[in-house]
């Protein structure tokens, strides 16, 4: 992928990138359509309060403020973030021509606020997915905006995004070099209460989506699709040498035995498929992240962390950095990885 003149030059080495970071725009058009968010004024307070249909948030500065989004990233040890709408933004259910609209008033701030730091702030946009060919369509605004990717939800008003119906979304990402970036999106369910909604939910949201575009073909046809998962794709790694032994009837990923395979399959494996995908490492547990390395390999890892939404580790990254992993594979980690995903040089 070779960068648009407009972004800028690498600079000297970063040494942690955080590439699950959130932003919310400050304000809305006053002659936004009636389903567009507000962010109300706090009285006392430079925080803003979000309302949005059933959603209410107090967004603080740090969420549209540049100068204290660098301040909090200075103060956790982040060089740099990747920012991405936050996810209640991505309302699939608007008519599309306001949820168009919505994603281009966040577009459009999103570089605003990376332009004060773009050395250090790496830009998503969202798409109305609700409209797979109009989102398509507008990844060359997203790319001509100066942004690098774009943030997707797990699903689109119940449906997975391995649904054929999403590919010509994806097949034109990866034309243009654009990478994704797919935020779980807990979808209600009777089988769990509400409280697990931002728990066991999400993480069988991120299995369902990791999982939908291997079985649904997707990441067959878009072999060179970038593609990230936060928080690793939930339960996805777990259930892969499940997966593994169902197509090639072998134990430890060892050779394939036909007779007992359940669903021969003369193409990729279902790991060699996942080995293509990123995941961020915001598991919560260093044996989690053992796991991710050893069965996925460091060089799909990336950091994340939630922030603004969730508080950090302090400093950023300090799970990692105390785990004694090789200083090669740390590095790969904390962010070579991330400019590998992005399409960016990685700076000498």
């Amino acid at each position: 992928m070779t960068v648009p003149s407009a972004r800028p030059s690498a600079g000297p080495p970063l040494l942690l990138i955080d590439t699950h970071a959130h932003l919310l725009p400050r304000d809305y058009p006053t002659d936004a359509p009636q389903c567009f968010p507000r962010m109300e004024p706090i009285d006392g307070d430079s925080a803003r309060l979000l309302v949005f249909g059933a959603t209410t948030f107090r967004a603080r500065d740090v969420f549209f403020d540049a100068e204290r989004r660098i301040e909090a990233m200075d103060e956790s040890g982040v060089d740099a973030e990747v920012l991405t709408p936050m996810p209640p933004l991505l309302r699939y259910d608007l008519p599309t021509a306001d949820g168009l609209a919505l994603a281009r008033h966040v577009n459009e701030f999103t570089a605003a606020l990376c332009a004060a730091a773009p050395e250090r702030l790496f830009g998503f946009g969202m798409v109305p997915l609700q409209d797979p060919q109009l989102a398509a369509t507008e990844l060359t605004a997203i790319r001509e905006l100066g942004l690098y990717g774009v943030e997707i939800a797990s699903n689109v008003l119940g449906t997975s995004i391995g649904d054929e119906r999403f590919l010509p979304f994806f097949a034109e990402a990866e034309r243009l070099g654009l990478p994704i970036f797919v935020h779980a999106m807990p979808a209600p369910t009777d089988r769990l209460p509400r409280s697990t909604m931002g728990t066991y939910v999400v993480g069988l949201e991120g299995t369902l989506a990791a999982a939908s575009l291997i079985a649904g073909g997707t990441a067959a046809k878009c072999p060179e699709l970038r593609i990230s998962f936060s928080h690793a794709a939930g339960g996805f790694p777990l259930m892969l040498p499940r997966a593994q032994y169902f197509w090639g009837g072998s134990w430890n990923e060892g050779p394939k035995n036909l007779e007992r395979a359940v669903i021969p399959d003369d193409g990729p494996s279902p790991l060699a498929y996942a080995r293509r995908f990123y995941y961020d490492s915001l598991v919560f547990d260093r044996r989690a992240i053992r796991y991710l390395i050893d069965l996925l390999g460091h060089d799909r890892l990336l950091v994340g962390t939630d922030f603004p939404a969730m508080p950090r580790e302090d400093p950023a990254g300090a799970t990692l950095r105390a785990m004694d992993l090789d200083p090669a594979v740390l590095a790969d980690i904390t962010w070579h990885n991330a400019f590998r995903y992005l399409g960016v040089k990685p700076p000498r």
